[in-house]
């Protein structure tokens, strides 16, 4: 529905007439229209201080405040660079065709000197991910390859972004990973080299390894199609990248990330960890996967399941899906859903100990996770007996319960800062641009984007508050980290076997248990 400014045409009541027929010179007349327009220009300048975006809605024009900052996402206020456009250039009209983009890009930001710091140890799985195209780079007829198979194309072309979408992902995970794109471009101008990319917003990987295996009579094209995702497996080559929920998802009032996270290390400290529920807890949709609702079987007084109804949740506004008001429990289950599952930083962040059912997909820093470090490891086969005894273990020893769930939410809070995500997309970006031996365009149908054509047509409400409260405000003065190494063969090899040693380990602790329960049950 359109709708239009209303031109005030009331009549002038009889004492401004009356005044107006005495102002006969010429001089005076000018005298007073030129204090009155030099009067309003400073009125209009300090109103615009507080307020950047005028929308008109319902006959009038509205004036909507968007000064939020991203405090973690940059380095604080003293130590920032010359701001970027700190107030979004948005057009009065809010059909999303009249909003453009900056003529200029932001200057390229001059890091501060110090000694840069090292990247943490999940950075290293870049190097793995992209060795498939190390050898061959990656030519226009290799990336044409997964077109199909992607919901959008994205462009980066003398620091602008460009969109071709081919289809809607499902609800605004497509929007949110573009919207993550862009603010990377804002936080370190000039450090994105030129590339073309495919992105995929399903939950499952699309390439997968045995379609490119050599078999007899088989004709197998190497290298794969590069096809970015938000989760991998060990038998695909999908790319993995940060999911869109780290710049909010709105559909389930679920915050940016740094905005949610500090809601939970809020609501950490209303339970403490001694005064918890000592059973193990786990909130969620369990229609999505079998592995779920084979867990719901778990029909234990040990262990407290859920099942979550969006629906409802959305009629109450969602009153009883807080996230930071579920780390009541000393024990908090993870289980995948159709794929990987954005919950795993939630659980891991609680402070409680993670009870994480073996997943078979990982996100771009869940690979440098440890079992009996970070996690208590959980067979996918025996998930109710495994968790049972796991509750009656963390109950037996619960400075090592605690400690496993502190060093769990303390890898998230130390490894996984807004600053962090997007040092690893800028590497993970530069990496990968390395390889292109192509020409980037822009194709015909493609869009520019930029935070003023993405968040300047939406009218408030959740998805246009989790833009504002992502929104980068400045470059950062800070550099990236410092890229690890990549795994030498016989390094990862070494820590592969250690995690399996360990789970095997925890196996045996747990089949000793029930042994000995089946034990004194017959007695």
């Amino acid at each position: 529905m359109s709708s239009h400014v209303v031109d005030d045409q009331r009549q002038p009541n009889n004492s401004i007439s009356s005044l107006s027929s005495k102002l006969t010179k010429p001089w005076i007349t000018t005298t007073i229209f030129i204090f009155v327009f030099f009067f309003f220009i400073i009125l209009v300048g300090a109103s615009l201080r507080w307020m950047d975006m005028f929308l008109i809605g319902g006959g009038r024009i509205k004036v909507t405040p968007i000064f939020t900052r991203n405090t973690n996402a940059t380095i604080p206020k003293e130590k920032l660079t010359t701001p970027l456009n700190s107030t979004l250039q948005c057009s009065l009209d809010q059909n999303i065709a009249t909003q453009t983009c900056p003529a200029s890009n932001p200057e390229k930001s001059q890091p501060s000197k110090d000694e840069p710091e090292t990247c943490p140890d999940y950075f290293r799985w870049i190097h793995k991910d992209l060795e498939a195209w190390r050898e061959t780079g990656i030519t226009r007829e290799t990336l044409e390859r997964a077109s199909d198979k992607a919901h959008f194309r994205l462009i980066i072309k003398g620091g602008r972004v460009y969109v071709h979408q081919y289809k809607k992902s499902f609800q605004t995970r497509d929007v949110f990973t573009i919207w993550g794109i862009v603010q990377l471009l804002r936080m370190y101008p000039g450090q994105v080299p030129d590339l073309e990319l495919l992105f995929m917003c399903h939950d499952s990987p699309e390439i997968w390894r045995r379609d490119y295996r050599p078999r007899p009579g088989v004709n197998v094209t190497w290298p794969p199609p590069p096809l970015f995702h938000y989760c991998g497996h060990s038998g695909a080559f999908d790319i993995v990248f940060p999911d869109w929920s780290f710049w909010g998802w709105p559909e389930i009032n679920i915050k940016e990330w740094n905005k949610q996270s500090e809601l939970i290390s809020e609501g950490i400290k209303k339970v403490k960890w001694e005064e918890r529920e000592p059973y193990a807890y786990w909130k969620g949709n369990p229609g999505v996967a079998m592995v779920r609702r084979d867990l719901m079987h778990c029909h234990d007084p040990m262990v407290h399941l859920y099942r979550q109804d969006w629906s409802r949740e959305g009629r109450i506004g969602y009153r009883t899906s807080n996230l930071e008001d579920q780390c009541t429990h000393r024990y908090k289950i993870y289980v995948e859903g159709r794929a990987w599952s954005v919950s795993e930083k939630y659980i891991l962040a609680c402070d409680s100990m993670t009870l994480l059912v073996k997943p078979f997909y990982f996100d771009f820093f869940t690979r440098s996770l440890v079992p009996m470090e970070h996690y208590w490891p959980i067979r996918p086969q025996e998930k109710c007996s495994d968790i049972v005894f796991a509750v009656h273990w963390g109950n037996n020893n619960t400075k090592k319960a605690r400690a496993i769930g502190r060093n769990g939410s303390g890898y998230v809070r130390k490894n996984l800062k807004m600053k962090y995500v997007y040092d690893y997309m800028l590497h993970l970006l530069q990496s990968y641009g390395k390889l292109m031996k192509m020409n980037v365009e822009v194709p015909q149908g493609a869009k520019e984007v930029c935070p003023e054509t993405m968040a300047c047509p939406i009218n408030g409400g959740r998805m246009r508050q989790s833009m504002d409260d992502s929104l980068v405000m400045s470059p950062s003065v800070k550099a990236t980290c410092e890229m690890p190494p990549p795994f030498e063969e016989d390094e990862l090899k070494k820590f592969l076997e250690k995690k399996e040693s360990v789970e095997k380990e925890v196996e045996k602790w747990t089949n000793e248990y029930w042994q000995e329960q089946k034990k004194i049950l017959k007695h």
